[in-house]
């Protein structure tokens, strides 16, 4: 069997419908659906069972979790603006090294997600200590286990993965609110109003121009699997594009694809702005140096691990989430 957390939330479905394409599906799915609209995640993908976070967590406090072949931990609370540090901390933490723990002592691989959360602003987001200054608990609570792993990793006895996710986008996120990626909010902004805005200049970049290392939840879901395969390697990860690229790219790949799909033409950045097609609204004064305005994953880690499949770029992947949220191939 092969556990997989949050396996209602973004990463967790997908991951399972990638687990399915491999023509595995004993999998036991751990979510909390208190918010029963999430099981819609769950409808497309095989699992052979559910259990809510909570009795989870008491049968591994138990020990009794038998036959399991490898645990991808994807449930966490990730809402980067979530101030109750006594939650977040047992959430996020406690319940990771509960887990790794109980990895550790009966063999089974864990691959857990991290988080780009623990760069803070950066500007290096390389995996290093020096380089890690997380700005909100949320990022804490995954620096914090990062450093656990550190600590422990000669002494394992079954790998550890952990993957710092970078700004990951795809289908299956409807539920993440204000946490859902820039494409999500972008396609809703414009189906709803014709357009889309984005943040104006600030820090020292232009209209639109701040940077992310936008990742399809396609590739995230390769990376993960990769290391399933590989059961020898053990580490942590950035799991990015290692590209960063401007919103203005986000906003214009899925503008011009909605225009596609309706049978025009695809236009050029100036042009967007000129019909009003893409709008900016002043940076939020709450936000200032609160906000990552530049991250680019460093990938020579990932790289240097075995993983070599070529990662998609926004316009790309974005185009490609957006004709499939809307039915098109």
């Amino acid at each position: 069997m092969i556990v997989v957390t949050g396996a209602a939330g973004f990463i967790g479905s997908n991951l399972v419908r990638g687990l399915n394409a491999r023509g595995l599906d004993n999998i036991l799915a751990v979510d909390d659906l208190t918010d029963g609209d999430k099981f819609v995640n769950l409808v497309r993908g095989r699992i052979a069972d559910y259990m809510h976070k909570d009795d989870f967590r008491c049968a591994v406090r138990e020990g009794f979790m038998p036959g399991v072949r490898a645990v991808f931990h994807q449930g966490a609370c990730s809402d980067t603006t979530e101030r109750n540090g006594h939650y977040m901390m047992d959430n996020n933490y406690r319940v990771t090294l509960e887990l790794f723990e109980y990895c550790q002592s009966h063999k089974i691989p864990f691959i857990y997600a991290s988080s780009a959360a623990v760069y803070g602003a950066g500007p290096v987001y390389v995996e290093d200590l020096a380089n890690e200054k997380p700005l909100n608990v949320y990022g804490y609570s995954k620096f914090l286990f990062d450093q656990v792993v550190r600590a422990r990793i000669q002494k394992c006895t079954a790998q550890v993965v952990g993957l710092r996710y970078f700004n990951v986008y795809g289908p299956q996120e409807q539920h993440k609110g204000r946490m859902a990626s820039v494409a999500f909010h972008n396609m809703n902004q414009f189906i709803a109003e014709g357009h889309v805005r984005l943040f104006g200049g600030w820090d020292g970049y232009p209209d639109g121009g701040q940077m992310r290392d936008f990742i399809s939840v396609r590739d995230v879901v390769d990376v993960n699997l990769h290391f399933l395969d590989h059961p020898t390697q053990s580490g942590i990860f950035n799991c990015g594009t290692g590209r960063a690229q401007p919103f203005n790219d986000v906003a214009m790949a899925v503008v011009n694809t909605m225009r596609q799909l309706r049978g025009d033409p695809a236009l050029p950045l100036e042009a967007l702005v000129a019909e009003g097609l893409l709008r900016y609204v002043g940076f939020p004064d709450d936000l200032k140096g609160r906000y990552q305005s530049y991250t680019q994953a460093d990938v020579t880690a990932l790289r240097a691990a075995g993983y070599s499949a070529p990662m998609r770029d926004v316009q790309a992947g974005v185009s490609e989430y957006v004709r499939e949220l809307h039915g098109a191939s």
